[in-house]
Parts: structure tokens; sequence; C-alpha cells
């Protein structure tokens, strides 16, 4: 009887605990609604991860812009590239997945079907890896974010945490370190080579495109033609509202 107590107070404190953590998470996705997160624990972790292989020359290149000073065009790059049903899912892209599972079925490398909403929820919050223990979390957090977010500040944060190049993060630096401009002034044919090196920010650069690179460049600017250029950007307004649906 006494063993069974024990166990039921522990349980008790468990559920206790996570549903803290829980609300605390949640308070914490509610106030960047409005608060322009400093860093993301992406940020954090190289730098850690820069400190310990005392790469003494490392710096993080990060500034905030709001998404009204963004070009168009690096929106609707971002948006062809990563996840084009992103004014429409609710943080999962379930199709995607699925031709994601069926085609590693086939014997195709798996890639990865993970939204601007979950990769915000990642690189926002959690640290690198992969384990049932941190996927868990990101759905968590990407539910939490749907919810608590509009999509245009969805697609406002991911434009400023990605990365773009060692140490590089956000359009605007990006922007400065390859093009010297400001991300306002981004062209069509160089906002789709910068969503171009999001799959491997490390090995592709912006400014020395390879072979494959200008491959895919190409490829996202024939999508942001296809979804219907910038005019696109108008659907995250329209699929908030109620009634809406996917056309």
């Amino acid at each position: 009887m006494a063993r069974r107590s024990l166990w039921r107070r522990l349980t008790r404190a468990i559920l206790l605990a996570c549903l803290a953590v829980v609300l605390l998470a949640a308070a914490l996705v509610l106030m960047l609604r409005w608060v322009h997160p400093p860093t993301s624990a992406f940020m954090l972790e190289a730098r850690w991860d820069a400190w310990r292989q005392r790469e003494s020359s490392y710096r993080t290149q990060y500034r905030w812009v709001d998404l009204e000073s963004i070009s168009p065009q690096l929106a609707i790059a971002v948006i062809a590239s990563e996840d084009q049903q992103f004014p429409y899912h609710a943080g999962f892209d379930f199709k995607s997945i699925r031709e994601a599972v069926r085609a590693h079925e086939r014997g195709r490398s798996l890639r990865g079907a993970s939204t601007l909403t979950q990769q915000v929820a990642k690189n926002l919050f959690l640290w690198s890896g992969r384990s049932f223990i941190r996927k868990g979390m990101e759905a968590t957090l990407t539910v939490m974010l749907e919810l608590f977010w509009p999509k245009e500040r969805i697609l406002e944060v991911y434009l400023n945490i990605a990365q773009f190049g060692h140490g590089i993060y956000g359009v605007e630096a990006a922007a400065e370190r390859y093009f010297h401009v400001s991300a306002a002034r981004v062209t069509r044919g160089d906002a789709a080579l910068l969503a171009g090196v999001l799959p491997n920010p490390e090995r592709l650069r912006a400014d020395a495109p390879s072979r494959y690179l200008l491959s895919r460049r190409d490829w996202i600017v024939e999508q942001m033609a296809h979804l219907g250029g910038p005019a696109y950007l108008s659907g995250i307004e329209a699929a908030e509202r109620p009634g809406s649906a996917k056309p």
C-alpha cells in the first residue's frame, strides 16, 4: 500500500512538472508574438560549438528587420523553396510527409518535410539532433506557434532567424554580407539564391554559387512564378480569415 501511494505521488509530481513546463513554454511563445527574439537556441548552440572548438574568429551576424522592410521576393522565395502550403496548413504538411515516406520506401533518401512553423519551433527554442523527446517538444511548440501567432509573425521570425551561412542569421545580415544591400532591396534572383542555401547553409554560398545551387536557384524562380510571385503572399492573410479555404 505504501509503495502504491508513493507511486501515485511520484506520478502526480511528474504530471505537474510537465504541466508547468508546457505553461511556461506557452507563456514564452505568447510573449514572443510581440517581442523580437534577441537570439535563438540555434545561434547559441553554434556559438557554444565555436567556443569549444576554439574558433576565435567566429561571430554571430544577426540583425532584426520587420517584415514590412523585407523584400516580398525574399518571402515568396523562402515559401517556394521550403513550404509552399504555408498559408493553408496548421503547422504540419501531412501530404509532404506522406510523399517523403513513400519516396523513402522506394529506396530514395529520406528528405525533410518540415514546415516553416516547425523550423521556427526547432531553431528558436530547441537543440539540434534527433530524439523522440525533441520531436515531441517540436510538435508541441509548433501547435503553440500556430495557435498564438498569426502567419505573418511566423514568416517574419523565420526570415530573421534562418541560417544563411557560417554565423550568418536572418535575411538582413545575409543580404548585407553577400549582396551589399538591405533585405528590402534584394532582387528575385538573389532571393532565390538565398533560399537555395537553406538546406545546407554551411556548405552552400550565395556569393559563390555552385552549379547545384544555380540549378536550385532556377528551380526556385520557376516555383515563385508558378505560385504567382509576391501576390501569393496575400493568401497568408486570406487563409486566416474565417471561412477561408485552400484555392
